[in-house]
């Protein structure tokens, strides 16, 4: 990746682009809806209105009426607020909601593997009844034979409630084994991350040639980037680079989605401040995403 400068270069095929990195799969409209707000709308203030949401979601190929569905399932489970003024209907992240993204937003745009000084938390159910352990496979435990093991890593969460019947060793140095790593699922994480980088292919070769999408362009693809990203890596519990497998493909994963994405915020975040949007909250906390961004937003 080179990513010299460059102006807008309508003349690329950008639908083919946006094809590629969309896939095959279906998109989850609602998904993809919190990925807008996780990524896009929240560092603005946290509300967007209906005709601007269509219109980004619609770059992506899905229709009005999808959204509006959507909307509204998402509407009826917390997730969103819809607020009117006049004709106009505005939307932001309910409570629950922007909760759940702050805590995912920690690790989509975290700089790399966490920190870890070889300390671990064992914890064996002694009554033979693991009635916590679907808790504990949440807070990045792994078992095996019943024991569960996590490495106390700068990111780990807090224990879950509930191991009142549990020995717990909690944050003990230990020895750890070359293929620790097996505790946990991560061949189908590694291959995820091999399809997407794949995926990206045509958007990097396109950057790489001076191309520049338009601002409505740059949004749509800088939400399909974050939305796939998001997708893989919050199945990966992070773990220390001493424990990752040999090769792992997340770190050129990771580093790769950081290239793309600095490459599309400043036209991106032109498109939202021409759609209405307040300018960024917290700009600082914003370029620090992904360890700090070279774009000038």
């Amino acid at each position: 990746m080179q990513f010299g400068g460059g102006m807008p270069n309508n003349g690329h095929d950008w639908d083919a682009i946006i094809a590629a990195l969309r896939g095959d799969e279906r998109l989850r409209v609602w998904s993809v809806i919190i990925t807008v707000f996780g990524d896009a709308i929240v560092p603005r203030g946290g509300r967007i209105s209906l005709q601007a949401l269509q219109e980004i979601l619609g770059r992506l190929g899905i229709e009005p009426g999808a959204v509006r569905t959507a909307l509204s399932r998402l509407a009826s489970e917390g997730w969103v607020i819809r607020e009117r003024e006049g004709r106009r209907s505005f939307y932001s992240l309910d409570r629950s909601g922007r909760h759940a993204f702050d805590v995912a937003t920690q690790r989509i745009y975290a700089p790399g593997p966490p920190q870890w000084d070889g300390r671990w938390t064992v914890v064996v159910p002694i009554l033979g009844d693991d009635v916590a352990g679907p808790e504990l496979e949440a807070s990045g435990f792994a078992s095996r034979n019943g024991t569960w093991i996590r490495p106390e890593t700068s990111s780990a969460p807090g224990l879950p409630t509930g191991l009142e019947n549990y020995l717990v060793i909690a944050g003990q140095p230990g020895v750890s084994p070359s293929d620790a790593y097996r505790f946990w699922d991560l061949d189908s994480i590694g291959e995820a991350v091999a399809v997407f980088v794949t995926a990206l292919q045509p958007l990097i070769s396109a950057l790489d040639s001076g191309a520049r999408p338009d601002p409505l362009d740059a949004i749509a693809l800088r939400t399909l980037l974050i939305h796939g990203w998001r997708r893989i890596i919050l199945k990966a519990y992070p773990l220390p680079v001493a424990l990752l497998p040999p090769n792992w493909p997340g770190l050129e994963g990771r580093g790769r989605v950081k290239a793309v994405y600095e490459e599309l915020i400043d036209p991106s975040e032109a498109w939202l401040t021409g759609a209405g949007l307040p300018p960024l909250s917290n700009p600082e906390k914003f370029s620090a995403r992904f360890g700090g961004t070279n774009a000038k937003a």
